[in-house]
């Protein structure tokens, strides 16, 4: 199993990024994942979460400005977020859903892309 993050950055406020997540080593289609996130100093929390048939579901701090997407051909999500705050400066995972808490999944923890929204 793998998760591989990309599509990190600098970006001022009120700017644009676009991750993208690929997964590997399990049966993907039939998974639903999450994007999750981590602050410095903070837990690790939920941003935004997509079932297979495309069911998305989010955070109350990022409904509105992010967009979560997947593509089960190519094993792979993607999370649009736009107007970005200063808020949502932490590093990026994904993962399937709950893996916090599921012994498995939480020993594949992918680097995570970090996002720095700055000016």
């Amino acid at each position: 199993v793998q998760f591989v993050e990309s599509g990190g950055g600098l970006v001022e406020p009120g700017g644009s990024l676009r991750l993208s997540c690929v997964a590997s080593g399990f049966t993907f289609h039939t998974h639903t994942i999450t994007w999750y996130r981590q602050a410095p100093g903070k837990e690790r929390e939920r941003v935004a979460t997509i079932r297979p048939g495309g069911d998305s579901h989010y955070a109350d701090s990022v409904k509105g400005r992010f967009t979560i997407s997947r593509d089960n051909t190519k094993n792979t999500t993607t999370l649009q977020m736009d107007s970005l705050k200063s808020e949502d400066t932490a590093v990026y995972y994904c993962n399937v859903a709950g893996a916090p808490y599921n012994e498995y999944w939480r020993k594949y923890w992918g680097q995570g892309t970090q996002v720095t929204v700055s000016s």
